[in-house]
């Protein structure tokens, strides 16, 4: 029943993610076509991204690593004390936020200069980043609530309002763009309103649940207590990962060795390259969390395990194909998403390069956020510090190796290196920490759907550059392909996912 569960509320939150990565690329191409990668793209990137660092921080990847263990602890043995915990959390959540913000306002013209340095040669750049940080930072409070109420009503194995809040940040963004046409102000303001609708469609839910505000002065909860212990690792994580995307940010900046726009290709790329991560790993790794946190509370660790395995195999599966197809078509894919308006050829050139070395760590991004939910089931965040240390490490070494040879594509290959290393040394720990992991079956599915990958790429190309059909055709060919590459080759997911979506019609 777990194996099914986790199915369906991974599409639940998959299908979601899917019309919030369409409206996303939407919304992108609009940005691609006002902006380009010139000033003002730059400028917006990195004013969101500050907002954004500290919404991973303080909101969603602190609902992922403590609330949602915690809390369905307590639906489970003490669901008596259910609302009263996460009353204690909110107002807990409300003043740090504040504090938060307010200070961030405030301290936005250093925040930027540590960000982006490069923009001092450009006095406009640096002024209009600066001011987009200060009128975003309350967005840092909205998503914030948002996510606490996504970790609640995940607790509760909630999953479809929350999935589909994305979806109306990126109507508003997308609608404030089109109004305001050129002015980066537009973007900004979508992004406040598109907060607080990400909010309002939840609270009817959480509210329907039984949830029930109220200010209260009793904040020293145990629980709580535990969260704070379980959610400082997790901080500490996400200033590793931030710290990652900093550094990416500053060497990006440095035009002088990466080439110009280095900044807004990169997120480009990491937006399509974000797209199966976030339809499929992530929606895996966040609809098998409440699972694994149930699991994790017996004494035999059979379950859990294999819910670990089977989560991986599926991502196998499902992701190492996207990878695959993302390398052969980086150059249509970015030109047929972005490619007008004041985004020219140069900028397809830069972006598809840095995506090709994005999409080499695909498959282990992926399977870390499924490994690091199961850290977090057990209730260790420590674990996955300790090791987003060492690959921030390798990350920052490797940088600065690669980006003299490969320029901009340089960053996103150390970013796929580092990658793979945090997830075999995320497996290996995990399989000391309880016991064999199915480690056979498990690289046995990824050799299988490798080679069906292979076997479709081999399509595409073909497809592609031999035959030149339309985009959107020869990826339709590359799913049929893939599909019968897969049973050639026995890869046993493919069987197990048919019978599943034959059983449901």
């Amino acid at each position: 029943m777990s194996k099914k569960h986790i199915i369906k509320s991974a599409g639940i939150i998959g299908f979601a993610t899917v019309i919030s990565r369409v409206l996303g690329f939407v919304r992108d191409i609009i940005i691609a076509r006002f902006f380009g990668t010139a000033r003002y793209a730059e400028a917006f990137v990195v004013a969101f991204r500050i907002p954004n660092m500290l919404r991973d921080l303080v909101g969603e990847g602190a609902t992922n690593a403590a609330f949602v263990p915690v809390l369905s602890e307590y639906m489970v043995k003490k669901k008596e004390e259910f609302w009263e915990l996460a009353n204690v959390i909110l107002n807990l959540l409300l003043i740090t936020l504040s504090a938060i913000t307010i200070a961030g306002i405030f301290a936005s013209p250093w925040i930027v200069r540590f960000m982006a340095p490069g923009f001092l040669d450009d006095p406009e750049k640096f002024a209009i980043t600066v001011k987009l940080t200060r009128l975003m930072f309350p967005y840092i409070l909205l998503i914030g609530l948002a996510a606490y109420t996504m970790g609640v009503l995940n607790s509760l194995k909630h999953f479809s309002a929350p999935a589909f809040g994305p979806c109306l940040l990126n109507i508003a963004i997308i609608v404030c763009a089109i109004i305001w046409g050129e002015n980066v102000m537009g973007l900004a303001s979508g992004v406040l309103i598109g907060g607080v609708l990400q909010l309002a469609i939840q609270m009817p839910v959480l509210y329907r649940k039984g949830f029930r505000f109220s200010f209260t002065r009793k904040l020293n909860h145990p629980a709580a207590n535990k969260i704070g212990v379980l959610l400082l690792p997790r901080i500490l994580g996400s200033c590793v990962y931030q710290l990652n995307l900093f550094i990416n940010t500053i060497l990006a900046s440095l035009s002088a060795i990466v080439g110009s726009g280095g900044v807004a290709a990169l997120y480009y790329a990491n937006r399509i390259f974000q797209f199966p991560l976030a339809i499929f790993g992530i929606a895996i790794a966040q609809a098998a969390l409440p699972t694994m946190s149930r699991e994790a509370l017996e004494k035999d660790p059979d379950n859990l395990k294999r819910t670990l395995s089977f989560s991986l195999r599926v991502i196998n599966f499902i992701i190492i194909p996207a990878s695959i197809g993302l390398i052969v078509l980086a150059v249509p894919i970015t030109k047929t998403l972005f490619e007008r308006g004041k985004f020219d050829h140069y900028s397809t050139l830069i972006t598809a390069n840095a995506l090709v070395f994005y999409s080499i760590g695909l498959f282990s991004y992926s399977g870390i956020k499924i490994l690091v939910s199961c850290f977090y089931s057990l209730q260790d965040t420590r674990t996955p510090v300790k090791i987003a240390v060492a690959s921030l490490l390798l990350n920052i070494a490797l940088n600065l190796i690669l980006m003299f040879p490969l320029r901009l594509g340089g960053l996103a290959l150390a970013a796929s290196l580092s990658g793979i290393f945090n997830f075999v040394a995320l497996f290996i720990i995990l399989r000391k920490k309880i016991g064999p992991l199915d480690t056979r079956r498990i690289l046995n599915s990824f050799l299988k759907a490798l080679l069906a990958s292979l076997a479709m790429a081999a399509v595409i190309y073909m497809c592609a550059f031999k035959i030149s059909l339309n985009l959107f055709i020869v990826i339709l060919v590359a799913i049929l392909s893939y599909i019968g590459a897969a049973f050639i080759f026995g890869v046993k997911e493919a069987k197990e996912f048919l019978s599943w979506v034959l059983e449901r019609k």
